[in-house]
């Protein structure tokens, strides 16, 4: 259970980490991205662009 959330951390901490190259390439604009304002926050729910990147960890750790 330890190990399971000590990788959940690490893999918060890289995504994280990398958000703002990946909105470089234009992820969190696709299509299926929802933004909007409630109360005064800014709320993100990435829909397209999780299942992009999910597909593109599948390929990688199939061909690995």
């Amino acid at each position: 259970m330890t190990r399971w959330l000590i990788v959940v951390f690490l893999a918060l901490l890289l995504i994280n980490a990398v958000t703002p190259w990946l909105q470089k390439l234009g992820f969190g604009r696709l299509p299926g991205d929802i933004r909007f304002k409630l109360f005064g926050r800014e709320i993100f729910i990435p829909l397209a662009s999780t299942v992009i990147l999910s597909l593109v960890c599948a390929g990688i750790s199939k061909v690995l």
